[in-house]
This record gives C-alpha cells, sequence and structure tokens, in this order.
C-alpha cells in the first residue's frame, strides 16, 4: 500500500494511492492516518473523494512530524569518502518541521551560503508507538519508507560539532512523495541515487547502511518513545558534492532529483532566497 498527504482546496488531506487514482482516507495527513491503531485497515476501506495521481499536489508526507531523527555517517562509501572511520554507534541530529518542503516543491537556498550540499536518503515513517524495541518490535513498528534530501548547509554545518545548524534551514527538505508499506519492497538493498540537472552524482544502495532501520530504531527508541509519524532519515551513500573536487553545490535553477528504487522520487527545483 501506499499512502501520501495532498493539498486540495479544503487543506491537506491523507491518501491511498493506488494505480491511477487516489482515495482520501478521511483524515487530515498520514501522521493522523497512522495515529490510528487500525491505520491499515482504515486506509485499505478508504471510499473518500478520488483524485487522479497524475494531478496530485503532495504535501511533505508528514507535514507536522513529532520527531524528525537524522543519522549521519551511516553508509561505509561515504564514511570512507569524508576521511572517516565506521562508527560504533549512530551519529544522531534533528531538523524541525518547518524544513520540509513537498516532493515537487521548490528549495529555498539561503542567501548567506553558497556552499548548500545534497544528500539523498532513505526514510523509516513510524506506524506505532515504539520503546526499548527489540528487533522483532522495531520491524512491526515501521509503517513504511519514503524518500528525503538532508539539504545541508555545510559552511554552517561545520562551525561546530554539531550538525543541526546547517541541517534545519526553513523549506529545504523534500521529503516523499509517499510511504511505501514493507510488503511492497523486495528483500534486500535498493538502488538510491541523486542527480542535478541529469547528471547522477550520487549511485549506492542501501544495503550500504552501517545500522539498518530495525537497528535504528531500538537505539533510538532506547533513549526516546517513537510515535505515529516520526520520521527517521537514515543516512546518505557517496558522491555528496561537499566531499568533490572541487566540491559540487546547489545552485539557483538547477533541478535535484532524489531517487530510490521502489519507493519513489523527489524532483525539486533550487531557488535562491532573496
Amino acid at each position: 500500500m501506499k499512502l501520501a498527504t495532498i493539498r486540495t482546496a479544503a487543506g491537506n488531506r491523507a491518501v491511498r494511492v493506488d494505480d491511477d487514482t487516489a482515495v482520501e482516507t478521511g483524515d487530515a495527513d498520514v501522521r493522523a492516518l497512522l495515529e490510528r491503531p487500525d491505520w491499515a485497515a482504515h486506509a485499505a476501506a478508504a471510499a473518500g473523494p478520488v483524485h487522479a495521481v497524475g494531478g496530485l499536489d503532495y504535501a511533505p508526507l508528514v507535514p507536522a512530524p513529532e520527531k524528525i531523527i537524522c543519522v549521519g555517517l551511516n553508509y561505509r562509501d561515504h564514511v570512507l569518502e569524508m576521511g572517516n572511520e565506521l562508527p560504533a554507534y549512530p551519529t544522531v541530529f534533528a531538523k524541525f518541521a518547518p524544513a520540509l518542503v513537498g516532493a515537487h516543491d521548490d528549495i529555498e537556498l539561503p542567501a548567506i551560503s553558497d556552499k548548500v550540499d545534497y544528500e539523498a536518503e532513505l526514510v523509516v515513517v513510524i506506524g506505532r508507538p515504539v520503546r526499548h524495541a527489540d528487533a522483532e518490535t522495531a520491524r512491526a513498528a515501521i509503517a513504511g519508507y519514503t524518500v528525503l534530501n538532508d539539504v545541508s548547509v555545510r559552511d554552517f554545518q561545520n562551525r561546530t560539532k554539531q550538525f543541526l545548524q546547517g541541517k534545519t534551514f526553513e523549506h529545504s527538505t523534500p521529503l516523499g512523495p509517499v510511504l511505501v508499506t514493507p510488503d511492497e519492497l523486495p528483500e534486500g538493498g535498493w538502488a538510491i541515487s541523486s542527480s542535478i540537472d541529469g547528471e547522477v552524482m550520487q549511485d549506492s544502495t542501501t544495503d550500504q547502511l552501517v545500522f539498518g532501520a530495525v537497528e535504528l530504531i531500538e537505539y533510538l527508541s532506547a533513549i526516546v518513545t517513537l510515535n505515529p509519524g516520526d520520521v527517521i532519515a537514515t543516512g546518505t551513500p557517496g558522491g555528496v558534492g561537499h566531499a568533490r573536487t572541487p566540491p559540487r553545490y546547489l545552485t539557483d535553477g538547477v533541478e535535484l532529483v532524489t531517487s530510490i528504487a521502489g519507493v519513489g522520487e523527489c524532483r525539486n527545483t533550487c531557488r535562491k532566497a532573496p
């Protein structure tokens, strides 16, 4: 099953996305849907207003998550290209909801930096409350997966040892377009890539992850209760602009495409803030 949050004349609405149509579930967004204990059955039985898939205006998949938890240095190829050793524990930081944009919205490049980088990421979306999870409980807490680009303002990020200040600029982070439930996806690694104006910049697979989805839920749920609609961005593979010689940053007018096989694609134009 695939789920999305779309913009309509009446406001945001959660929908089940089928082959050619999207059916409203009666919920304001995907977070509100996932807060139902019976969310999967409710979405499967949805019979609300119907929209053509081709005309959907995607909002951020979860417009206002309680938590956006991000993991750094979590792909083997990216860790090595940055000159680091594989971590013993996940590197964890956060974003705030105002950073999020929809899968086809413009990305805002801040006027105060010319060192804005791209980071294609697989996202885990939580579907039930979970605390102190073991592997089985962690797996059962996964509602599904989606796509995010952790657009990063590198000069701000590197001002201190804390990442957050370079990671949560407003209107910078596409999330979506859809949540794909685990039963829709094959076992093993999924191709993940990013491109700028059609030029492939990142090209890897999710089996390069140092800490996978289940391990991250186990680790994070030992710290805090994970709730429905919480978003865990699992890190980016090699090929980021900051690690290139010379560096390759995002500029006004370029199209950034972030793709994960079987999960979806974000396609965003970058616009310099005035």
